[in-house]
């Protein structure tokens, strides 16, 4: 199985459409430790990219351009180039995408 590549990009400042959510960096957090609980011992590379930042990359960078025109609202999650989430993303739609890719989900206690 392929490692699974979960990106979350964002900025230091709140997306204006996302008061009151978390910011970016807190989601980056939250999915990394939901995910890592709900599949452990399964590998996962977690990145945050900041859309303020260059980014060498060319998939990243039309990303985060695409996050920086208001295209998509930020934290935007994205695994392995497929776009999961914008704003206040779903944990459970995350979830499926990882056991569509063979990931097995463990009861979370």
């Amino acid at each position: 199985m392929k490692i699974a590549e979960v990106f979350v990009y964002g900025a230091e400042q709140i997306c204006a459409s996302c008061v009151g959510m978390p910011s970016s960096k807190e989601t980056y957090e939250w999915l990394e430790a939901a995910l890592s609980r709900k599949f452990p011992n399964q590998p996962i590379k977690f990145t945050y990219i900041d859309i303020e930042s260059p980014q060498e990359e060319p998939f990243v960078r039309k990303m985060a351009e695409k996050v920086r025109n208001d295209e998509y609202f930020y934290p935007l999650v994205v695994l392995d180039e497929k776009v999961l989430g914008e704003g206040n993303p779903r944990l459970k739609t995350i979830y499926e995408a990882l056991e569509a890719k063979g990931y097995k989900s463990e009861a979370i206690k």
